[in-house]
């Protein structure tokens, strides 16, 4: 094996270790100083690129950038939109959607990849733009947003009407204008932009801060808003086709007329309201009656009124009078009356003197059994029968010395058969020291404390096997006898 050296010149194929060699005009960089010199020379070469692409994967992060990539049918190429530009966007990016985007290309050396840099974003044309509405307009249906039982009526006579338009336009001069004419009602206008920058978010706030406002606080919440913008191209019309401006009319409280553009302009906001009005002049219409109109058929009314009560009271005559004729007159209704009035007059005065007659005659039987000596005769048996039944002294006296007896002997019975009787003859009668009589020795010998009770009083002992041992006597026991 021949063995080849290193340093040689011109060995360069075989060699294992780099280095420089005389004349090699391409010096080894390192990678950052080649990622560096590419994003150098991209940004010069492609400092300002207006590119068209379909959206593909876009997605906006906590911080605020927006990442997409621009595609076409042969090619993709990354994209970044930071905060500050995606925030200036007249629309909200979406998947799918065709657009046109201005500004810079640059290289991202930490994955190898060039990207665009996005200052500017705008949908490629009017179909893309269209497009972009119809599908919006399906996602948002599909929520419900549009559905007719969402659908309010509106109130016949606002007291107060929300406007939420541009202060310096056409607009609210019609309006008001109109609402002077028709009939004059309270409004209050919520002043924002119609289109541009910042315009969507002003409308979605305006509409729900009348719908914030409280019915009883110093500004009187409206019964009405009308949402109106005058006539313009779709791109001027985009403000009222943003998501948020069709979610806060949908969730607002308050019952509300969208009246943008002409009558040929629709925008998502008409779908989302109660009702649309094909122009804000019409929409002023809508909102209220007309007040002669109103003055009119109140007129009418109160004709009308008049005229059935006139009918009903003519009617309700005629009713009273066919009525009338079918009822007997007052002599005919009087005459039975006064024929039983007259019959029982003469009933009453026989009856009077039946009964005096009667009283009469129970007064005579009366006033016989009251004369002097009948009542003598009878006081004088009631006073022989007091006599009779008055009580003898010695009558009750025997009674009660009976009643005395009968008690001596039964107490000399009670007094025989006292059980302290015997203890005056000598007996004595023995209990166990917690009460109860012993009769027996075993029983004494078993009790060991007892008690002997005399006639003069009792004495404690103890017993045991030997004998027995006295105990202070007891205080002694009064005489019951």
């Amino acid at each position: 094996m021949n063995d080849i050296p290193l340093d040689r010149p011109g060995s360069g194929e075989g060699r294992l270790l780099a280095e420089e060699l005389p004349g090699d005009n391409a010096p080894a960089q390192s990678v950052s100083e080649l990622s560096g010199a590419l994003k150098r020379s991209v940004e010069s070469q492609f400092g300002h690129v207006r590119v068209r692409g379909e959206i593909s994967g876009f997605k906006r992060v906590a911080s605020g950038h927006c990442y997409l990539a621009l595609k076409d049918d042969g090619a993709v190429i990354d994209g970044v939109i930071w905060k500050g530009q995606a925030n200036l966007l007249r629309f909200r990016p979406e998947d799918g959607i065709e657009v046109i985007a201005t500004g810079r290309l640059t290289t991202y050396p930490g994955r190898s990849k060039y990207q665009i840099v996005i200052d500017r974003m705008e949908i490629a044309g009017a179909g893309a733009l269209m497009a972009l509405l119809d599908q919006r307009r399906r996602a948002l249906a599909a929520e419900g947003l549009f559905d007719q039982e969402r659908k309010r009526p509106l109130p016949f006579l606002p007291r107060v009407i929300g406007v939420v338009t541009s202060p310096t336009g056409a607009v609210i001069r019609d309006i008001l204008h109109r609402l002077e004419d028709r009939c004059p009602t309270r409004v209050i206008l919520w002043p924002v932009l119609v289109q541009g920058e910042g315009a969507a978010t002003q409308v979605a706030n305006a509409v729900r801060g009348f719908g914030a406002l409280a019915p009883d606080g110093p500004i009187p919440r409206p019964d009405l808003l009308i949402v109106a913008r005058g006539g313009g191209s779709i791109e001027d019309l985009w403000t009222f086709n943003e998501e948020a401006v069709v979610r806060a009319v949908a969730e607002s409280p308050i019952p509300i007329i969208s009246a943008v553009g002409h009558e040929t302009d629709t925008t998502l906001c008409d779908f989302a309201a109660d009702l649309r009005a094909p122009t804000p002049t019409a929409a002023a219409e809508i909102a209220v009656p007309v007040r002669a109109d109103l003055a009119h058929h109140i007129r009418e009314l109160g004709a009308r009124a008049g005229r059935l009560l006139a009918r009903y009271q003519e009617r309700a005559g005629e009713r009273f009078e066919a009525i009338a004729r079918l009822l007997p007159g007052p002599a005919q209704l009087l005459d039975a009356r006064r024929q039983q009035v007259d019959d029982l007059g003469e009933r009453v005065g026989r009856g009077l003197e039946r009964r005096i007659a009667i009283a009469r005659g129970d007064l005579a039987h009366a006033a016989g059994a009251l004369r002097p000596a009948l009542l003598a005769q009878r006081l004088a048996r009631a006073t022989d029968r007091f006599e009779a039944i008055r009580l003898d002294p010695q009558l009750v006296k025997r009674r009660i010395d009976e009643r005395q007896d009968r008690l001596d002997r039964i107490w000399r019975l009670a007094e025989s058969l006292h059980p302290d009787r015997p203890l005056r003859l000598g007996y004595v009668r023995v209990e166990k020291r917690g009460g109860g009589v012993v009769a027996n020795a075993d029983a004494a010998r078993a009790a060991g404390a007892l008690t002997l009770h005399f006639a003069d009083g009792a004495v404690d002992v103890r017993t045991d096997r030997g004998g027995k041992a006295p105990s202070a006597p007891a205080p002694a026991q009064p005489d019951l006898f």
